[in-house]
């Protein structure tokens, strides 16, 4: 009997995330080793899985995954101006850098410079996959039985 995938079926399978609108692979398991999961675990988030339910191995396909169910909005309210003063004079700025804050809580908050002058620098906070429409490519492996821990 050939199991399809349902809650805590253990998947091995390779995958490839994509940027909807260019195609540029933003993570990719098919040139190394595959990954492993149990649905449920938390491992991928609730909509990635959500397009796993009922495949089985041998299966493949791409699904879109819309912002609202992937890394959320873009959400302006995210993106910063610092003073220039509040960065270590040595550090290079450049548009792009990924720089590490700590919000009030000590949690690491890292942010994208979006540009920057000899007073401020403009940081985005939003994840940098939020807005944007991704293709999600599966093929699947293996399923088999699997227990949550």
């Amino acid at each position: 009997m050939t199991l399809v995938i349902g809650p805590k079926c253990k998947i091995k399978l390779h995958f490839a995330l994509r940027l909807a609108d260019t195609g540029e692979v933003v993570d990719s398991t098919f040139e190394r080793n595959p990954a492993v999961l149990i649905m449920g675990d938390g491992n991928l988030p609730a909509p990635f899985e959500t397009t796993l339910v009922g495949l089985q191995a041998g299966d493949r396909r791409v699904t879109r995954i819309a912002p609202k169910d992937g890394f959320g909005q873009h959400n302006p309210s995210n993106v910063q101006t610092i003073s220039r003063d509040q960065f270590d004079p040595q550090l290079d700025l450049s548009e792009g850098l990924v720089v590490s804050f700590q919000d009030a809580a000590k949690t690491e908050l890292p942010g994208v410079v979006v540009e920057f002058d000899t007073t401020s620098v403009r940081v985005d906070f939003n994840h940098p996959l939020a807005g944007r429409d991704l293709d999600f490519e599966v093929e699947i492996l293996d399923v088999s039985p699997g227990e949550l821990h």
